[in-house]
């Protein structure tokens, strides 16, 4: 899991990349990076370690650009080294990528590059998607990342940026989270709202297989196949507090101490007046409709699947109802018994975990009603659930 930002306007496009990295920095740590459109042309900056490393080294070089691109990475091809974090470029260095997912077929395209000429210094598969789009430009960075995705095979979010059109940012998402913030004169790009919500509150949050040109005046989305979208932006209502360390060291220590407010406050939003009634307004089932349910499936990843095991036990004892818990990734493969009666309950923090999306829609496509247990609003999960 890696995080990207990305930004074009009219402010200086490094102090925001910055900002925005700080925000996604729990979605890797091993390295960080920066690519900014400046007027020596398109200029990285990346470095292994926090980012606090690369900090140090824009305060010694600032980069100057009101159009950027950012990375924090959790590696996966290559250890953490300055070579293999992100942005990558191609070898004329006029192409600059960020990606958080994996190009499963990666080896295969690098030796066609190779073959072309291409000279890679990386262990990668990231550095491919900036050598592949180089050798796929015609004057038109858009289709010539449509052409390039098209020969991609895997899960992937990218931000990307030409020296050839330094007005244009262009994004994709397949299977890993993407969000378009929406400002005045200015737009963003970001894995999780979090790291723009300083700037705005308004975004398109991007489905699989679509993709946006972002310039200053404004976004176009379309599909990967170049149809163009119209879709209502989304308003983020909730406190941008809830983003930060608040002071702690860790985010991990943050959650921790958090629990009770967490808990209460989780809670207090479902209670009534009165306090002895829960209000479940937006799980979209009928009183009538809970009642006949007669088994739950737990479904969840990592520590929500353990939050699941929790869950399990409490439904069990209050509601005298069986339940399943499984690892999501395991759930579409042991052709699990659903009856009408049965309830599917995914738990992603992220609302973006591929194999609990998986896990969903094989649950709706067998026709069962699922409920999502996520913290960010708007993500796929918590949409393909209602």
């Amino acid at each position: 899991m890696c995080g990207i930002v990305g930004y074009v306007g009219k402010r200086n496009s490094q102090d925001i990349l910055i900002d925005g990295l700080k925000k996604l920095e729990y979605r890797g740590y091993d390295s960080a990076g920066v690519a900014v459109y400046t007027t020596d042309g398109l200029q990285v900056k990346k470095s292994k370690g926090r980012l606090a490393v690369l900090e140090s080294k824009l305060g010694e070089k600032p980069l100057s650009g009101t159009i950027g691109i950012g990375h924090t990475r959790w590696a996966t091809h290559g250890k953490p080294s300055d070579e293999n974090s992100h942005p990558h470029t191609d070898n004329s260095f006029k192409f600059s990528v960020v990606h958080n997912g994996i190009i499963e077929n990666y080896i295969s395209l690098k030796e066609e590059l190779i073959a072309q000429g291409h000279v890679f210094v990386s262990e990668t598969d990231t550095e491919v998607i900036s050598h592949l789009i180089a050798s796929l430009y015609e004057g038109d960075i858009v289709k010539a990342v449509q052409k390039a995705v098209s020969r991609m095979k895997g899960a992937f979010a990218l931000g990307v940026l030409t020296e050839y059109e330094p007005d244009k940012l262009v994004a994709v998402r397949l299977s890993s989270p993407l969000i378009i913030g929406v400002g005045e004169g200015e737009n963003f790009i970001g894995s999780d709202i979090p790291a723009i919500l300083e700037y705005t509150r308004n975004v398109y949050i991007l489905n699989d297989g679509e993709m946006a040109a972002l310039t200053r005046e404004g976004v176009e989305l379309m599909t990967l196949e170049g149809n163009f979208i119209s879709r209502e932006l989304f308003h983020v209502d909730w406190d941008i507090v809830t983003a930060e360390k608040a002071g702690f060291d860790h985010f991990m220590l943050k959650e921790i101490y958090e629990q009770p407010k967490a808990y209460r406050d989780t809670m207090g939003a479902r209670l009534d007046e009165s306090g002895k009634k829960v209000v479940l307004s937006e799980v979209g089932m009928t009183p009538e409709q809970i009642r006949t349910i007669r088994q739950v499936h737990i479904v969840a990843c990592g520590t929500a699947y353990h939050a699941g095991l929790v869950g399990k036990s409490v439904i069990e004892k209050l509601a005298r109802i069986p339940v399943e818990t499984d690892v999501a990734s395991e759930y579409r493969y042991r052709a699990p018994i659903i009856t009408p009666a049965t309830l599917v309950i995914v738990v992603s923090q992220s609302g973006e975990t591929a194999d609990t999306l998986a896990a969903l829609r094989e649950a709706k496509r067998c026709g069962e009603r699922v409920l999502a247990i996520t913290k960010v609003v708007g993500s796929a999960v918590a949409r393909e659930a209602a």
